[in-house]
């Protein structure tokens, strides 16, 4: 069958309420604009502006949250067909105080796990190269029973599995389940990404990158990438080893919500033009630099084929 699709990014659709002042807590936090936010629904909107073919599959509430998320992800050429409009769920929603380094968040969650397996047919999965989901997506059910069983089926039909370990104790406080759950996501060898700041949640201590790249290697992972904000990126292959790269320097960071999304999307669309790792990350790295000095999704006036050159 003609692969069609390049990405499809499952879990959660959700409006993010970003705080207006700089490094301001969320109990002083006067003012909120409203941004279209989940990290598998960020992948799936960088994905279709850097010309990709991206299906989101995700659940929002039957209310004027909901319709602005189906706006906005029209109006960024995402397929919208397998997005679910819950009559009894309202709209995911989070806020999160805008900050220079890992932002607050405080989420009410409702209709983001309500995520069925009629949502992602088969046909879909035949026509596609990569399937993403996020640690976030896999927290609650029925979502998680969905998304394990179509990974899997993904795996057996030759897609790439892919993941963001955006692990959170507040998202997930049982992280013996986490542990649990992602070991069986990671029986589909996915590409892994995560940051210094997922692994010492999961772990609940600081872990040395060794530890980290055994740890998720023995799990089934053959590539991982570990994101460590200005100190760059460590990435692991079985077969390539370890690689580090050195972070973009930013004069100055205006927002760094959806930084670790437009990085890892920058790095599914280099791999699906067959790039080496190393120009892999070069490419995710400017991508992510982009978002952190704009605010909101990524500037809608740049050409980002020209610019990831």
């Amino acid at each position: 069958m003609k692969k069609t699709i390049d990405i499809i990014s499952v879990g959660e659709v959700l409006i993010d309420f970003i705080g207006h002042e700089v490094n301001t807590s969320i109990n002083k936090t006067k003012d909120y604009h409203r941004f279209l936010g989940g990290s598998p629904t960020n992948v799936a909107v960088n994905a279709a502006r850097l010309g990709l073919k991206s299906i989101l599959v995700a659940t929002c509430g039957q209310d004027g949250l909901g319709e602005y998320i189906i706006r906005k992800l029209k109006a960024n050429n995402v397929i919208t067909s397998q997005v679910r409009i819950s009559e009894t769920e309202p709209t995911s929603i989070i806020f999160v105080s805008k900050s220079t380094g890992t932002p607050d968040f405080i989420p009410y969650r409702e209709a983001d796990c309500q995520i069925e397996k009629f949502q992602i047919p088969d046909k879909i999965l035949e026509s596609a190269k990569i399937f993403h989901t996020t640690c976030f997506a896999l927290s609650k059910n029925p979502a998680r029973t969905t998304i394990l069983e179509s990974a899997k089926k993904a795996k057996s039909l030759g897609l790439q599995t892919s993941i963001d370990v955006n692990f959170s104790e507040r998202i997930w406080p049982d992280r013996e389940e986490a542990k649990f759950v992602l070991k069986e996501y990671l029986s589909t060898d996915p590409l892994v990404k995560l940051s210094l700041d997922d692994c010492f949640r999961l772990f609940a201590e600081e872990k040395t990158e060794e530890y980290i790249f055994e740890y998720f290697h023995a799990l089934g992972a053959s590539t991982i990438c570990l994101t460590k904000g200005k100190d760059g990126v460590v990435l692991s292959d079985n077969t390539f080893g370890v690689f580090c790269q050195k972070a973009i320097v930013i004069p100055e960071i205006k927002d760094t919500t959806g930084a670790g999304d437009a990085f890892w999307t920058g790095f599914l669309y280099a791999q699906l033009l067959h790039k080496n790792f190393e120009e892999t990350i070069t490419i995710a790295q400017k991508l992510a630099s982009i978002k952190l000095q704009n605010i909101g999704q990524l500037p809608n006036d740049i050409n980002f084929k020209e610019e990831l050159k």
